[in-house]
């Protein structure tokens, strides 16, 4: 049994999403202590002895999972509660609800967008790499910028949109466009300088073979582009719904503020359920690309060195 892959592989988006369904279980973030620190020993134990635990390899791959939801891959260290993988679903739905729900005056949107980019915030905190760690004042400078964008641009979109007077649907898309526009600057910001250094690109065995810029721009594209198809589901459905269940004689007709988020809140954890694995594992974690893309230089050095090389890999990250 190899635990340090996924169980299901990686080939196929099916596999990787049945990866990170476990994965992002939102129930392990509820598990005790106990059974947190049970798993990991099952963990060490196995990859020391290779025993399996009582239970097989099915109780043995439960513990993988439960153990990398609630652990630092790089540090081992136990991760707090809001920052895991594992808190996406519950962090998301709660913190989303309140900005679908209180999204009309710019204080209220202030305050959802400053809640969800703190939210991120502290994701990237407690997720940040181990051997080389992001500084503090990257996250807070993102951080910042983020929430400014975001705000700015869901104020701006309510006043300077007739539109969105006109037809309360649209309206309710405005929380959306200011997730989606503080994705595209809060991801490039906290990963800004691998758009300097590159990241690492392997041959098809893993072999270093330098760093790569063009790289990196595509990596950062891809986990922009997921994080948003992350929160679409969700907050592009949910208004639609939403503004059916609000027209007169039906169920949600009338309710106030604090009921229609607590409705929101219900629906976009069902959509999250299932768009947090779906965005997560929408393309490998590991991608090709051709050698003739790259840095002149970096290019010349791969064909210099084996010339049968036609792509390489990099980690394109979460």
């Amino acid at each position: 049994v190899d635990i340090s892959k996924p169980r299901w592989g990686t080939d196929t988006f099916l596999s990787r999403y049945r990866h990170f369904f476990h994965l992002t279980d939102p129930s392990n973030c509820f598990k005790s202590t106990i059974q947190l620190d049970e798993a990991k020993q099952i963990i060490q134990t196995f990859k020391a002895n290779s025993i399996l635990p009582a239970g097989g390899e099915e109780r043995l791959w439960s513990a993988k999972y439960l153990h990398d939801s609630a652990f630092h891959p790089e540090t081992g260290d136990k991760q707090n509660v809001i920052g895991r993988m594992s808190f996406q679903v519950p962090g998301g739905m709660l913190i989303t609800g309140i900005l679908l729900a209180f999204y009309k005056s710019p204080l209220e949107i202030f305050l959802g967008q400053w809640l969800n980019q703190s939210f991120n915030a502290l994701v990237n905190f407690t997720n940040r790499s181990g051997d080389k760690p992001l500084p503090n004042s990257v996250i807070a400078a993102a951080y910042v910028t983020a929430t400014s964008f975001a705000t700015v641009t869901a104020i701006g979109m309510n006043k300077f949109l007739p539109v969105l007077s006109s037809n309360p649907l649209i309206g309710r898309f405005v929380p959306f466009t200011a997730v989606a526009a503080a994705n595209m600057v809060n991801i490039p910001l906290m990963r800004n300088q691998e758009f300097v250094d590159g990241i690492v690109v392997t041959d098809s065995e893993g072999n270093r073979m330098g760093t790569s810029r063009k790289a990196a721009k595509d990596a950062i594209g891809l986990v922009t582009f997921s994080r948003i198809c992350i929160a679409a589901p969700g907050m592009l459905f949910t208004p639609v719904i939403m503004q059916f269940l609000e027209k007169p004689g039906r169920i949600m007709h009338g309710a106030g503020k604090i009921k229609s988020c607590g409705i929101q809140t219900l629906l976009l954890g069902c959509f999250l359920i299932g768009a947090v694995p779906m965005g997560c594992g929408l393309f490998p974690q590991h991608m090709s690309i051709s050698v003739d893309r790259l840095e002149d230089d970096l290019a010349a050095r791969i064909r210099e060195k084996n010339g049968d090389v036609k792509y390489v890999y990099y980690n394109k990250g979460l």
